[in-house]
C-alpha cells in the first residue's frame, strides 16, 4: 500500500524560507502525517535547510503517531553495539590495540582500518580475517586448530579490558536509549539485546549501563550462542523462538548494514539508528532510518512509533 501525499509541515514565517526536502529523508507512516491527536507521540523527519548565505543546515519535522491506536511489538530486540552505546572506535578498537601490543603482535588497527573490519561480524571472525589476509603474526602458532585457540585467548583478554572501559562508565548509553527500554517494559513488551560481541561483554554494557534492575528483565543472545553471526537472521530467531513471540510481532533496532540484513532475513522490522561508523552504509531495506533514538525534547520516535510499523507500511 502506497504512503498518502503529504502535505508541506506548518512552519512560520521566518522558518520557512529557502527549505528543500533532503534528498534521502526518513521514511514516513502512510498516515500518521494527516491528523494532529492530543497525547501522539512525535516521530522525526531530517530535512535540509538552506539559510540566506546558501549553507545547508538541518532541521527537525515532526510526524505523529498516535499512541491510542498503535498496536505494541510483542518484543523489542536491540543491537548492543552502536545502538546501545557507540562502542567500536573508542571502546573494541582501543581494547584490541592494547590486546596486540601486551602479546607484541605489532598490530594496530586505526581508525579507518576497523571501520572496514566491522563489516565482518564477531571479534573472533574479525581478527581471523585480517590474519588470514595480511598474514599471522610471527609469534602466532601454525597449525589451524593451535590458530583458533590462540584468537580466543587474544579475545578472551580485549573483552576483559573492555569491560573495564565500560565497569568505569567512561561510554555512555546513546540518547533515548534507556527511555525506550523503560517504555518498552513498562507496557509489558519484552526486551532483549542480541549481539555478535563477548556475552560478557554485553551483559556488562547491559548492568553497568542500563542499571540492574532494567538489567534483570532484558535477555541476552550473545557471542557463540548461534554458529553463524550477523548477517545471518540465526540470532534473531533464537530471540523470538525463546522468548516466545513470533517474528513478524518483532521491532529490531540495528545500527549496520549486516545487523539490518539479519534482521530482515528474520522476518522481523528494523529501524536503523545510525552510529559513528555507520552513517554511510545502505539502509534502503529499513523500516525506518534515524541518527539516534533521542531523549525529549529532541526525541526521534517511540515505542508507539515501533508499534505501528507493524501496521503501516512506509516508503521513501
Amino acid at each position: 500500500m502506497a504512503a498518502n501525499a503529504i502535505s508541506s509541515p506548518p512552519l512560520t514565517a521566518s522558518s520557512s524560507k529557502n527549505l528543500v526536502f533532503a534528498k534521502k529523508t526518513v521514511l514516513l507512516p502512510s498516515s500518521s502525517c494527516s491528523k494532529i491527536l492530543g497525547g501522539s507521540r512525535l516521530a522525526s523527519i531530517r530535512i535540509k535547510r538552506r539559510t540566506s548565505s546558501g549553507e545547508k543546515g538541518f532541521g527537525v519535522v515532526k510526524c505523529m503517531a498516535s499512541a491510542a491506536r498503535s498496536v505494541l511489538p510483542k518484543a523489542l530486540l536491540f543491537d548492543c553495539d552502536g545502538v546501545l552505546v557507540d562502542t567500536e572506535k573508542d571502546g573494541h578498537r582501543i581494547s584490541f590495540n592494547e590486546t596486540f601490543a601486551e602479546k607484541g603482535l605489532g598490530v594496530t588497527w586505526d581508525v579507518d582500518l576497523y571501520g572496514e573490519l566491522l563489516k565482518i561480524g564477531g571479534g573472533k571472525e574479525r581478527m581471523t580475517a585480517y590474519f588470514n589476509k595480511v598474514g599471522w603474526p610471527d609469534k602466532a602458532p601454525k597449525s589451524e586448530e593451535e590458530r583458533k585457540e590462540f584468537i580466543a585467548s587474544l579475545h578472551k583478554r580485549k573483552t576483559e579490558l573492555f569491560m573495564a572501559l565500560i565497569e568505569k562508565k567512561l561510554l555512555p548509553l546513546r540518547p533515548g536509549v534507556a527511555k525506550l527500554i523503560d517504555q518498552a517494559l513498562g507496557n509489558g513488551v519484552k526486551v532483549a539485546v542480541c549481539s555478535t560481541s563477548n556475552e560478557k561483554a554485553v551483559s556488562a554494557v547491559v548492568s553497568f549501563l542500563l542499571g540492574p534492575e532494567r538489567a534483570e528483565k532484558i535477555q541476552i543472545y550473545a557471542g557463540d550462542v548461534v554458529p553463524r553471526k550477523k548477517p545471518d537472521p540465526a540470532i534473531y530467531l533464537l530471540a523470538a523462538e525463546t522468548l516466545g513471540v513470533e517474528p513478524s510481532s518483532c521491532v529490531v533496532v540495528e545500527d549496520s548494514a549486516i545487523g539490518l540484513a539479519a534482521a530482515k532475513a528474520a522476518g522481523m522490522k528494523c529501524i536503523v539508528t545510525k552510529s559513528g561508523y555507520t552513517g554511510d552504509e545502505d539502509f534502503v531495506n529499513a523500516d525506518a532510518v534515524f541518527d539516534c533514538i533521542g531523549d525529549p525534547p529532541e526525541e526521534r520516535f517511540d515505542l508507539a512509533f515501533c508499534g505501528s510499523l507493524l501496521e503501516k507500511q512506509y516508503v521513501t
